[in-house]
């Protein structure tokens, strides 16, 4: 017989107070980091390293971000709880399963279908019904769903992609790492009830390639 899988509840709680500590003042955001167990997420022989802060490999050279960025972006999007929010670049499906519980649907995009596969698993395991996923360009956006009252991009992009901000609801708010490959800093794009727009940065940080048509031509 098997051993029982390790609980994490004490190191996952562990990382809420400390990104707390760190100036995460989003209760909502802090809650939802306590509810989604980061470990699985990654492999399995990765699982004691889940809740330290920093990024882990995933699959196809992408990475899980380090719970600080998470944290961070999911309180910078200002998620509302009757929103419909637009995530670009899927990933492990961990960011896409915290803004899960602070959106009333997540649409979530994926150019790598072995990690839109493996994300739309955990949703089912998880048991997450707000979610749908697929695989695609995400600098296209996904007009079929639009207009986005939030639209979170986790790759690193040039500049913001026009069809997001197309795709982006009045009164809306487009997030992403916005610079070089080597160096970006988080932008806001903020769409006023008149569709125009206001910018404004934040923190430094590094993310892989926005890879798309209205990205980096390749992650190399």
């Amino acid at each position: 017989m098997s051993p029982p899988p390790r609980d994490y509840t004490h190191q996952r709680e562990q990382m809420v107070k400390k990104l707390a500590a760190a100036g995460i003042r989003d209760e909502r955001v802090l809650h939802a980091l306590r509810q989604v167990p980061r470990h699985l997420f990654v492999r399995e022989h990765l699982w004691g390293q889940a809740y330290g802060e920093f990024a882990l490999p995933l699959a196809s050279g992408q990475t899980i971000s380090q719970p600080w960025v998470v944290a961070r972006m999911s309180e910078l999007l200002d998620v509302d709880p009757a929103h419909k929010v637009l995530e670009i670049g899927t990933g492990s499906g961990y960011q896409t399963a915290v803004l899960a519980r602070l959106a009333r649907w997540v649409f979530s995009l994926e150019r790598v279908g072995a990690l839109a596969r493996s994300a739309i698993q955990r949703m089912r395991e998880l048991g997450v019904g707000n979610v749908k996923i697929q695989t695609f360009d995400g600098t296209i956006g996904w007009s079929e769903m639009a207009p986005f009252d939030r639209i979170m991009v986790t790759a690193a992009a040039p500049a913001a992609p026009q069809p997001l901000l197309d795709q982006l609801a009045p009164g809306g708010r487009l997030l992403l790492p916005e610079g070089t490959r080597d160096r970006q800093r988080l932008v806001i794009y903020d769409k006023d009830r008149f569709s125009a727009l206001q910018r404004q940065e934040a923190e430094e940080v590094a993310f892989v390639p926005l890879v798309g048509r209205h990205g980096w031509a390749t992650s190399d």
